[in-house]
């Protein structure tokens, strides 16, 4: 078997384990090339992980080598022009979350991908944790019965990675874009994957990013560039879909709680479930209310938890399997973000047209 060439453009932080997914499977794939607007970054990152070649236009990497399937690790901004490139350019792709700036993106993103035949997968990685493979055998199994409301949390303290994650003109937005899409992601994915009817939401700018020192677990690597502030602070939702189903969310970068807090909950018919960081369900048995723990320690475990994501994209790239993250659920989920910043802009509901 040929291996696959591979090319990864971006060499931000979620490049990363990108590249250690690839790596993982030195017999199917080789990084060939990769690519960033920073010289001196890119050519340090191909130094350090073995790459042959370095660019700094993914036009002109595109053109000069041969390569099969493509990582699209840049600010989300450019998700849509690097990704449309290589796919125009007989490439496979995986593109990271969220799929681009809007809706708009997205559909165009998915279009090219029809249009040439080939792969666009999305980074929906909470889909290859070991809680979710965990829930999906329950709900698979009927312990749930009719799943009808969910919540979701993504919130942190004091939690943006600064740079170009504040800054909307490249990211779009700010936790609800970053962080809120994983969990909104998670929920659609355990339940079925229902399409979106309607959105309430909000959105608050109210808390001043220096407030405080401390609490900050990671920050952006770019450098060079004059970035804003100007993204929310935190964002909350309620969510209906076409099956019935309705989900509350909340995403910070910046909120006044104890903790930083996950969770996912869903309630069915049967049994409700939740992961805050394990894994139980909550039902009766024979008349009694019981609490269910499967065995074992059940919270996301990152080890190991990219390379099953990069795993699944390079299988795929061979025909292997089917895409269990395609970008048809990526645009949903485009569909959602969009209504709920124009809700909370408007005040009003936002109905969604699939």
């Amino acid at each position: 078997m040929e291996k696959l060439r591979v090319a990864i453009i971006g060499t931000g932080g979620i490049s990363n384990v990108h590249m250690g997914g690839y790596k993982a499977l030195p017999d199917k794939c080789e990084v060939v090339a990769v690519c960033d607007l920073d010289e001196n970054k890119v050519k340090n990152y191909a130094s350090a992980n073995g790459v042959p070649a370095y660019y700094t236009d993914y036009n002109e990497m595109l053109a000069k080598e041969k390569i099969d399937a493509v990582s699209v690790c840049t600010w989300n901004s450019s998700h849509k022009g690097a990704t449309v490139a290589a796919l125009k350019a007989g490439c496979k792709v995986i593109c990271e979350k969220p799929m681009a700036m809007n809706t708009a993106e997205a559909e165009e993103m998915l279009a090219v991908s029809k249009e040439t035949g080939n792969l666009l997968m999305l980074g929906f990685v909470r889909r290859f944790g070991n809680d979710a493979d965990i829930i999906r055998k329950f709900v698979d199994g009927g312990t749930l019965g009719d799943i009808y409301y969910a919540k979701a949390t993504y919130l942190r303290r004091n939690g943006c990675p600064g740079g170009w994650f504040g800054d909307k003109d490249y990211a779009g937005g700010g936790p609800l874009i970053d962080l809120g899409v994983h969990v909104i992601d998670l929920v659609r994915y355990l339940s079925g994957n229902p399409k979106p009817i309607s959105v309430y939401g909000v959105t608050y700018d109210k808390l001043d990013p220096n407030r405080a020192g401390g609490g900050q677990s990671w920050v952006s690597t770019t450098s060079g560039y004059d970035f804003k502030y100007n993204v929310e602070d935190f964002a909350a939702a309620m969510i209906r879909f076409d099956n019935g189903l309705t989900l509350s969310v909340e995403a910070s970068f910046k909120l006044n709680l104890k903790n930083d807090k996950g969770e996912i909950e869903l309630f069915g018919t049967k049994a409700g479930t939740k992961i805050d960081p394990q894994v139980e369900f909550f039902g009766d048995m024979n008349g009694m209310f019981v609490d269910i723990k499967p065995f074992g320690d059940t919270s996301l475990s990152f080890d190991g938890l990219f390379n099953r994501e990069i795993a699944h994209f390079v299988d795929c790239c061979y025909g292997n399997c089917e895409c269990i993250s395609p970008a048809e659920d990526g645009v949903t989920l485009m569909k959602i973000l969009d209504a709920i910043y124009e809700s909370a802009k408007t005040g009003h509901e936002v109905i969604i047209n699939n």
